[in-house]
């Protein structure tokens, strides 16, 4: 029945910071932005909220020059800010083992090289990157709201 995966969509306190900070380090691109008023019934209906505002930025992958990488896939992540009603404050220190979405993990090429490139940029790492018995690298790191992302060096295939 399912055929594939598009993207997960997380609410965030401040849109312009997620989206600056997925953009500025992570390597994504707005692919599409929206805004919806209070009194839209399909906004409404399809979030189960009454008098629901707000924006939200759908996020894309940028393509590199050249990709070539069979370890590529097309990644996609939508952020959701509510100017209404007004969301519960967030957790940035959620543990992971809370009910939810715990983490996402992200393909990288170097896990050590932008793990300190993230560093340098600010982001909060549970601890520096470390095998995965398979010949995996990977570390977990925070976004500026506390999401946890996985950074996941995956072994090369040989040809």
């Amino acid at each position: 029945m399912i055929i594939g995966f598009h993207h997960p969509g997380i609410s965030t306190p401040d849109l312009d910071r997620a989206v600056a900070f997925y953009c500025d380090h992570l390597g994504f691109e707005v692919k599409k932005r929206q805004e919806w008023s209070k009194g839209s019934k399909t906004a409404d209906d399809l979030h189960r909220l009454k008098d629901s505002a707000g924006r939200s930025a759908l996020l894309r992958l940028a393509p590199r020059d050249n990709e070539e990488d069979s370890r590529r896939a097309e990644v996609m992540v939508e952020f959701l800010e509510f100017e209404s009603p007004e969301p519960a404050p967030l957790d940035p220190n959620r543990r992971v083992c809370e009910s939810g979405i715990a983490h996402m993990c992200f393909v990288v090429d170097d896990c050590q090289a932008d793990y300190e490139r993230l560093v340098k940029a600010g982001m909060d790492f549970h601890c520096p990157p470390m095998g995965g018995g398979t010949g995996a690298r990977l570390a977990y790191g925070r976004d500026p709201d506390g999401n946890i992302i996985e950074l996941l060096e995956l072994p090369k295939r040989s040809a």
